[in-house]
């Protein structure tokens, strides 16, 4: 028998997602944000369940031919755009809009022997300040694309560093507006926590990330109070059971030591799974865990393959017993608050070993 410990997609929780991103920016078209293997949800299978979006965005232009070559022809956008002059044969090819956000680029694209002109989107830096272009570097760029007879359409993005936060968007859009002023094109500005809390930032296009895959972009409100479904959910079952008594520590280091009589299981999960190694386990500050359903905590150091969770209170629980780390039931924001992360790492540090299942 295979180890027991799985991740499942649940495919309708995409589409429902997607369905609540459109509830928030009707008149925006959708660019569905499958970077980084779809938020470790898997590439193409998350095509799958977003295929209702307008298009897809991505860094990777591996990933953008294995779109296209697995029969997706809506527009996909590189969201970093190209890094080398070789890049542009299969973006020719492959008809991908392109996001530029230094000169380097457009030289590249200036020189470039193409098919037919392509789609690209200048990157405005309108505070991130990390990538794009800002002040009058934007109409230069602007400028030296329409004159490179390279560009069909020339369109905007940018990127909110604190929509999720108290400086909001406001700075950012007032620049974005000023240095955009009078230059025709459609614009994409609005990320997650920017569809969900600023409808001013909607544009033409928006461009969902977290939330279609089930988590807030908040600390503070939850997915469940924003109506979005948990995709992924990582489970396991116990594999073993051990009784403590007063004293006996757990783990390495021994970090947890037993004030009463405990009864603790063993869970066929670790830091090898994507489970993160400095979630907590101590009586101050744990990590919540379900077993059986029943919400409890881990204890001790996460493992490589292992971790411990208390089974005290929970009489039915036994060798076999389910157990889920995040996803239904069990939010990954959670998880990830209690462990001093947030759920985008959770998320996309799913290892390649967990066996992975799809749900419709």
């Amino acid at each position: 028998m295979p180890r027991p410990i799985r991740a499942s997609f649940r495919l309708s929780a995409l589409r429902h997602n997607l369905e609540v991103v459109r509830r928030h920016a009707p008149n925006s078209r959708v660019w569905a944000v499958v970077k980084a293997n779809a938020y470790g949800h898997g590439l193409l299978r998350a095509a799958q369940g977003l295929n209702n979006a307008d298009g897809y965005a991505l860094l990777d232009l591996n990933d953008a031919v294995r779109l296209r070559e697995a029969g997706i022809a809506k527009p996909i956008l590189l969201l970093e755009g190209i890094f080398q002059p070789s890049d542009l044969e299969p973006v020719d090819r492959y008809r991908f809009t392109l996001a530029l956000h230094d000169l380097e680029q457009v030289l590249m694209l200036e020189r470039a022997q193409l098919l037919a002109p392509v789609a690209v989107c200048l990157k405005v830096n309108s505070g991130m300040n990390r990538l794009g272009f800002a002040g009058t570097q934007v109409r230069q760029a602007y400028a030296r694309l329409q004159a490179s007879g390279k560009v069909g359409s020339i369109g905007f993005m940018t990127h909110f560093a604190d929509a999720d936060g108290a400086a909001g968007v406001a700075a950012q859009m007032a620049r974005f507006a000023e240095w955009t002023a009078g230059l025709p094109g459609d614009a994409t500005l609005a990320n997650s926590a920017a569809i969900l809390r600023y409808p001013e930032t909607h544009a033409a296009w928006v461009r969902p990330g977290i939330m279609l895959y089930g988590c807030s972009p908040f600390a503070d409100l939850s997915a469940a109070a924003l109506d979005l479904r948990p995709v992924m959910t990582l489970a396991s079952e116990i594999i073993s059971v051990q009784q403590l008594q007063p004293g006996d520590r757990v783990g390495y280091g021994g970090t947890f030591e037993a004030r009463r009589p405990m009864r603790i299981g063993v869970v066929a999960c670790g830091y090898a799974d994507g489970y993160p190694r400095h979630a907590p386990g101590l009586d101050e500050q744990s990590t919540p865990v379900l077993v059986a359903g029943e919400p409890t905590r881990t204890v001790g150091r996460v493992s490589m393959d292992m971790l411990c969770v208390d089974l005290s209170h929970i009489a039915q629980a036994r060798v076999g017993s389910p157990v889920t780390l995040w996803g239904e039931g069990l939010s990954a924001d959670v998880v990830a608050a209690s462990a001093g992360t947030v759920s985008y790492e959770l998320l996309c540090a799913l290892a390649a070993r967990v066996p992975q299942v799809g749900i419709d």
